[in-house]
């Protein structure tokens, strides 16, 4: 298979603002732009901002909808949660190591943008706990 990349397309109310989040503070690529829109290269993946009218508003918790990455190398998600700290971002959710020494070990945080989008940054210990694992019913938080 060659390489693929993954798409998102997300809400926002205004590009300057995103644009602000997106490139000064979180290191994205900003691409084409129009007035409804912008591209974003986030590490390699194409996220659109698109404007829309309707009302945003906040979830009650990270379920059910949040994007994000899941990094090869914990040096990876260590530099993105140090950007994020010397950036003065809030962690919609603390860095925090979940399910220590078991096979689903992994470390993770959550952002917002102004808009209200939440991402999370993970970085397994054993890379076969993102697809494998089957037989573990631990996915999530419980609620």
């Amino acid at each position: 298979m060659t390489a693929v990349i993954f798409h998102l397309a997300f809400p926002v109310s205004d590009l300057t603002t995103a644009r602000s989040f997106y490139v000064d503070r979180l290191g994205c690529t900003a691409g084409r732009a129009s007035a409804q829109a912008l591209i974003l290269n986030f590490y390699n993946h194409q996220l659109v901002a698109h404007v829309t009218r309707e009302p945003l508003t906040p979830q009650k918790g990270i379920y059910p909808r949040h994007f994000g990455l899941v990094f090869s190398r914990y040096t990876d998600w260590e530099a993105l949660r140090d950007r994020v700290v010397n950036q003065g971002l809030d962690f919609y959710q603390a860095p925090r190591h979940r399910f220590p020494g078991t096979p689903l070990e992994h470390y993770t945080f959550f952002v917002a943008d102004p808009f209200f989008n939440l991402m999370e940054f993970k970085f397994y210990t054993d890379p076969d706990a993102i697809f494998a694992h089957q037989d573990l019913n631990q996915v999530g938080d419980t609620p």
